[in-house]
């Protein structure tokens, strides 16, 4: 039994470590000056740019940029979809809101007809691509958030630079991020600050 228990330990231990370099994700965060160009569902392109410590809409660099981390599987992302469509159109000047969802591998049409269309969800929603993927690391290094990401999981940039965004948990008003269900009243109130800084 001793011996049977050793060997399975054995095979464990090399298991582990032979596989153990392979799938440890490898950060794509991008490096100051790179840009990477995203597709909407629908088609539209724009292009985000990495600034020091931040990120910027290029040919739209006075807006308010806010990155929404999605799944189309998650039922908060869902339930404030809608909410955020209408903030988009009130903000449509001041604001630019970008979708992205990289937990899932689902194609441009699955998230129109699985999300964007039954949640009013047409703001810009990015393709499933890399770049997802590296704006998500740049964002989470930049914020240096250690977790894995929750979803819903919002960050908002002006200027380049990450804002401060109201803790729904504790009301303090000096976190970077949103995660989880949030009040739309809680965005707006926040993003009202923010335009009048």
């Amino acid at each position: 039994m001793r011996y049977l228990t050793a060997v399975f330990c054995l095979v464990l231990m090399l298991g582990c470590s032979s596989s153990k370099e392979e799938t440890i994700p490898q950060s794509s965060a991008l490096k100051a000056g790179e840009s990477v160009e995203l597709t909407n569902v629908y088609g539209g392109k724009i292009t985000i740019k990495r600034v020091e410590g931040g990120l910027v809409q290029e040919g739209g660099e006075d807006k308010v940029l806010v990155f929404d981390i999605f799944g189309t599987f998650c039922e908060p992302c869902k339930k404030e979809a809608g909410a955020l469509m209408n903030l988009q159109l009130k903000y449509i000047s001041n604001m630019t809101l970008i979708g992205l969802s990289y937990f899932e591998d689902v194609d441009e049409k699955y998230i129109i007809e699985n999300f964007a269309k039954p949640y009013n969800a047409h703001y810009f929603i990015a393709k499933n691509s890399p770049a997802n993927k590296a704006l998500a690391d740049t964002i989470t290094e930049d914020i240096k958030y250690k977790s894995l990401i929750s979803l819903p999981f919002k960050v908002v940039l002006k200027d380049g630079k990450y804002q401060n965004i109201t803790d729904i948990w504790e009301g303090k008003t000096d976190n970077k991020y949103y995660i989880g269900a949030v009040s739309t009243a809680v965005v707006e109130k926040d993003l009202e600050r923010i335009l009048k800084e």
